[in-house]
């Protein structure tokens, strides 16, 4: 599985539309098999979902992220756990463990008991506790 996760400062980048960098980890049997950094150039919205499609990413850990950028990277099957905080290498371990989503790791403004439901910008995101099994992570 590839997971990537959009950074800024070693920590989850606040906004996936505005990211220019991402952590790409290939994971084998719950251990990171290879950790690479990689630079977005692309400023469009479909430039950018189409580049994490070819990476092969599987799934993304994000900050706040706009539902068209979010439809589009559902088009190219990529699940999405969004509206993570955090520094990376707790992201990381927590994500291994099987704990993310988190409401420890949630952006202030998110809400929900067991990170179910988030409000950001008026949208009303439900977001499944398992995205690794089946669907998309968000609906």
């Amino acid at each position: 599985m590839r997971l990537a996760i959009s950074i800024w400062n070693n920590r989850v980048s606040p906004v996936f539309d505005a990211s220019r960098q991402i952590e790409l980890l290939d994971i084998d049997d719950g251990r990171i098999k290879a950790r690479s950094t990689h630079r977005i150039l692309q400023n469009d919205l479909v430039a950018k979902a189409a580049y994490l499609g070819q990476l092969g990413v599987d799934v993304l850990i994000c900050g706040a992220i706009s539902q068209p950028l979010a439809w589009l990277l559902a088009s190219h099957r990529i699940r999405i756990i969004p509206f993570v905080t955090g520094s990376i290498e707790d992201v990381v371990s927590r994500f291994l463990a099987g704990k993310l989503p988190d409401p420890q790791m949630t952006m202030p403004g998110c809400w929900g008991r067991r990170w179910r439901s988030c409000r950001c910008k008026g949208w009303g995101w439900r977001v499944r506790l398992d995205p690794l099994k089946g669907g998309d992570s968000y609906a």
